[in-house]
């Protein structure tokens, strides 16, 4: 079946028979959905990769004086 074919059928069913294809739907996308992203871990990670052996992870101010660093690398070189 089509999804036009589907979008037509919709309209033969009764309200409640909707109602219970709408709910159907509802669970399907949840289920579909990721998780949210734990923003905390996700920086602790990116922190790590930075790390460099024997010596501590980058503080913001390093990490904004790379970020600016790279930016007078792509745009002005």
């Amino acid at each position: 079946m089509t999804l036009q074919e589907l979008q037509q059928a919709v309209y033969q069913l009764s309200s409640e028979e909707q109602f219970v294809l709408l709910e159907s739907l509802v669970q399907a996308l949840k289920a579909k959905r990721q998780d949210p992203v734990d923003r905390q871990a996700l920086v602790s990670q990116l922190r790590g990769c930075l790390k460099q052996p024997g010596q501590p992870a980058p503080s913001d101010a390093d990490l904004e004086s790379m970020r600016e660093e790279r930016l007078v690398e792509k745009y002005l070189a």
